[in-house]
């Protein structure tokens, strides 16, 4: 016979049951803020996933992601960001200080890890690319290959701290190379043509491109400006010399998207962010597009070409 305290038990233990089931985790969210559509970023996503899959971690069952992207509008990414808060995401992804700054700043609560940032942020971890030092190396780098340039114009956006700081350096190394260097300040994407243009009328013969947001979502503008000018150019990432820009020196991003993924796993286990190092960038690539290199009748010295990572035909 079955006493009454063992069928309040079992009467119990059944009412638990639906809510035990209720309450058993989904996978984790990752709010991603991106300064690209998803369909550009694809080579990033992939070393993210497979960095997440050494972890222990499958899409789809342990995390999902929630894709966000300022699509070259950084002043889109604090709406984004609350956005993403009010799904209610386990931890964010920026890349870059805007989408950081919007993430850290929902005050919401919720852990933000980096791919990739110029400088450390506050109660942020992840990896810092270091851009803006980066600067002075292109324009160097851009001078060997093009030793006649005389006058530089540095995309830039002033709204953007670390774009800010990239013009700096490039204005305190431009003496000591026996460069003039001519900030294009554009800060909307209907203002890059404009002021590209008064760049050239202003004698500018090279470019240096930074990897700001607005001219990752405005690449082939970019690249059609340059070489409807038949000016030689500096970019920051190989994405524009796969598309036909002369050089591009930095940092491998895909890289930093698979370390991004140990710093997403340890916030997942319940590190908090400020307790955890900003992790510097380590791999950096030279990219030279020999076929715009002939049409703009410049010969890539042997020295330079030892040292580039990859010369594309």
């Amino acid at each position: 016979m079955t006493s009454r305290r063992e069928f309040i038990a079992g009467a119990l233990a059944l009412s638990a049951a639906p809510l035990a089931a209720q309450e058993k985790p989904g996978p984790k969210r990752i709010g991603m803020l991106e300064t690209l559509a998803i369909g550009l970023n694809n080579a990033n996503l992939v070393e993210l996933h497979r960095g997440m899959k050494e972890l222990g971690h499958e899409e789809g069952q342990s995390y999902i992601v929630l894709y966000r992207s300022a699509e070259g509008r950084a002043e889109r990414f604090p709406a984004l960001a609350a956005e993403l808060a009010r799904l209610k995401v386990d931890v964010f992804l920026t890349r870059g200080t805007p989408a950081t700054l919007a993430a850290r700043d929902t005050e919401s609560g919720i852990p933000v890890v980096a791919s990739a940032i110029a400088e450390p942020v506050d109660n942020v971890t992840g990896l810092t690319s270091s851009v803006a030092e980066l600067g002075a190396k292109r324009m160097e780098l851009l001078k060997a290959l093009a030793p006649g340039i005389t006058r530089i114009g540095a995309l830039t956006n002033s709204d953007n701290p670390a774009s800010l700081a990239s013009w700096k350096v490039i204005e305190a190394a431009a003496p000591g190379m026996n460069l003039k260097v001519e900030m294009i300040d554009v800060r909307k994407p209907e203002a890059l043509e404009q002021g590209l243009e008064a760049a050239a009328k202003n004698g500018v013969d090279a470019l240096i491109i930074g990897l700001e947001t607005l001219a990752q979502a405005n690449q082939n503008q970019i690249l059609e400006f340059a070489a409807r000018q038949r000016l030689p150019a500096a970019y920051a990432a190989r994405s524009f010399v796969e598309a036909g820009g002369l050089l591009s020196y930095g940092v491998f991003y895909p890289n930093m998207y698979y370390r991004a993924a140990a710093h997403l796993d340890k916030v997942l286990k319940g590190a908090k962010p400020a307790d955890l190092p900003l992790e510097r960038a380590s791999r950096f690539e030279l990219v030279i597009n020999r076929k715009t290199a002939r049409v703009l009748k410049i010969t890539i010295p042997p020295d330079l070409f030892l040292r580039s990572d990859e010369v594309i035909d």
